[in-house]
């Protein structure tokens, strides 16, 4: 087994595949003394890999499985989200890794394989998990919950498969609280998007439709709306982003200027900004950019 770096979005099984290797490797009684877990609520800071890391890596791992499998001669250190390590902490790895080879193998788990530093991720082989495909998202929904007994609509499970983009363990969550709300009763495609803080396709329509109509006057009572009934800016960026995207009413021009404005949303909401402020400068530019051909 080599030293492996896995990265990928979140909720597409990284974790879970190591622990899994792991198990299959020592089986339920040496499990807990071959595997160190450090995840990103621990401490790990430069000092931690040194002393923690280093002292675990340096004993020898002996002690054979009591079912009578093969059992291999080293331990597995998990570094979970090794991308919110610091690059000293990092660095501290580097040497650990190459002496103690003969004794343990790395695992690191990150999302962004850009964080990692470059002579921790020559020295792994790298796995990519890509989000997951919705066939396999479907068959899994349905699975869990067939298991736990959950009566859920077929364009409900497609519909919780498209909004969780790929993040199964963010869908389960959703089928999760639908499944609560309703206690018992079907759960519909209506619920997941409640549940999912979805803004219905007939608003987003319904906005930019205000928006080629030119009467600023609507577009504020509709963005005055919008905020009242709790939906996020935010979320609603992403949507017009992808509604934008994919209109043929658009000429590219148009569409280059919105979703740059759209960018620049973004950003000044994950500074903090006012979302009514922000929803009105949006807007106003998609406003402008929509009626000044007619």
């Amino acid at each position: 087994l080599p030293n492996l770096l896995f990265y990928g979005p979140p909720g597409t099984g990284k974790t879970s595949t190591i622990l899994a290797a792991a198990r299959e490797l020592y089986g339920p009684e040496l499990f807990r003394q071959r595997v160190l877990e450090l995840n990103a609520s621990d401490e790990r800071g430069i000092q931690v890999i040194r002393e923690k890391v280093k002292a675990f890596a340096q004993l020898t791992a002996s002690g054979s499985r009591s079912d009578g499998k093969v059992c291999p001669p080293f331990k597995i250190v998990i570094l979970d989200e090794a991308d919110s390590m610091t690059s000293a902490a990092q660095a501290a790895l580097r040497r650990t890794m190459e002496k103690e080879s003969k004794t343990t193998r790395f695992c690191l788990i990150c999302n962004y394989i850009s964080r990692i530093i470059e002579p921790l991720t020559s020295r792994c082989s790298k796995f990519r998990f890509k989000p997951l495909s919705d066939k396999i998202q479907q068959q899994r929904l349905l699975d869990v919950s067939e298991k736990e007994h959950v009566k859920i609509s077929s364009e409900a499970v497609s519909y919780l498969v498209k909004v969780s983009e790929g993040d199964l363990r963010k869908a389960i969550t959703f089928l999760q609280s639908a499944t609560r709300l309703m206690g018992g009763k079907e759960i519909t495609e209506k619920i997941v998007t409640e549940i999912a803080g979805v803004i219905p396709k007939e608003t987003t329509d319904e906005l930019l439709s205000v928006c080629q109509g030119g009467s600023f006057e609507k577009l504020e009572t509709l963005a005055k709306n919008l905020i009242n009934e709790g939906y996020a800016v935010a979320q609603l960026v992403n949507q017009l982003h992808d509604a934008v995207v994919e209109s043929k009413d658009y000429s590219d021009k148009q569409k280059s200027v919105i979703v740059e404005k759209l960018a620049d949303v973004d950003k000044c909401l994950a500074d903090g900004a006012d979302e009514y402020l922000q929803l009105m400068s949006l807007c106003a530019l998609v406003m402008q950019q929509l009626t000044q051909n007619t």
